[in-house]
């Protein structure tokens, strides 16, 4: 009676949790299948500026191109390779932090305000 509450009609419960359970091809190929996904939607999905990171580079005069647009993909791309989650990217002139996962700009800072030289909360840097 209780195995026919747990377990499918016609299924041995052993079976079942054997099929689940074994890191058969099944497991392997699912695993495969989502990496895939995943490298896809992060070569596909472009760098993106947070309302924040928006608001500060245009109150900072920050110009943002086509050039520094990749740029600042290539610093995302480089840090995915590597593992980081969020870096600092930054040239003489300006400097981006960027949430690496997500692709997404959180702020945006000028020379004259790099000149404190602290930054927090970042686990890699790229140089532009």
């Amino acid at each position: 009676m209780i195995d026919s509450v747990f377990s499918p009609r016609g299924v041995s419960p052993q079976v079942s949790q054997d099929s689940r359970f074994s890191g058969g091809s099944a497991k392997t190929s699912f695993r495969n299948i989502l990496r895939e996904k995943q490298q896809l939607t992060q070569e596909s999905q472009p760098v993106t500026f947070s309302k924040h990171a928006r608001e500060r580079a245009e109150e900072r005069g920050i110009q943002v191109d086509d050039a520094l647009m990749t740029q600042l993909s290539d610093s995302v791309e480089k840090a995915q390779e590597k593992g980081a989650r969020n870096i600092l990217a930054f040239d003489a002139t300006h400097a981006f932090i960027i949430n690496v996962p997500n692709g997404r700009v959180i702020t945006t800072m000028s020379q004259d305000e790099m000149k404190e030289n602290i930054f927090t909360n970042i686990d890699g840097a790229v140089i532009l």
